[in-house]
């Protein structure tokens, strides 16, 4: 529940999922545990996508949430954006890397977060089919 709506948040931060669709997915998780004190806090923050994620990521480190069942929802959704929405290569670079740098120092490191940060370097040189290359392995990470 933790990583699906740390997902969206981050996702929402870097607008490539709408307020609504955020706010959707949140909405759906109170309704399912309204006794949740994060749930209701994070229901109140809607406004602020900083607080929200900063309040999730606290929430993460103190319950030793699962960050590879977070990885695996994240970069699923990452690969749905990436096909459905056909987006220039260089902006889907950007967005990655702002993904890579909101994400807990914990995990910034490993694979497949790593490769948010580094895929689309090869952009700089002109090889669009080498970050095309490493984007596409990302996806397969937890396949």
């Amino acid at each position: 529940m933790v990583e699906i709506l740390l997902s969206y948040a981050i996702l929402l931060y870097v607008r490539l999922i709408s307020d609504e669709e955020y706010k959707k997915n949140l909405d759906v998780q109170f309704l399912d545990h309204p006794d949740n004190d994060l749930l209701l806090e994070l229901e109140l923050k809607t406004l602020d996508i900083q607080a929200t994620i900063k309040t999730i990521f606290d929430y993460c480190l103190e319950n030793n949430v699962d960050f590879d069942t977070f990885g695996c929802f994240l970069i699923s959704k990452l690969e749905e954006i990436y096909y459905k929405d056909d987006m220039d290569i260089q902006l889907f670079g950007s967005k990655m890397y702002s993904i890579w740098r909101v994400l807990p120092s914990e995990i910034q490191s490993k694979e497949p977060f790593w490769t948010l940060c580094y895929a689309d370097d090869p952009l700089s040189w002109g090889d669009e089919s080498q970050t095309r290359e490493l984007y596409q392995k990302m996806f397969k990470y937890y396949k």
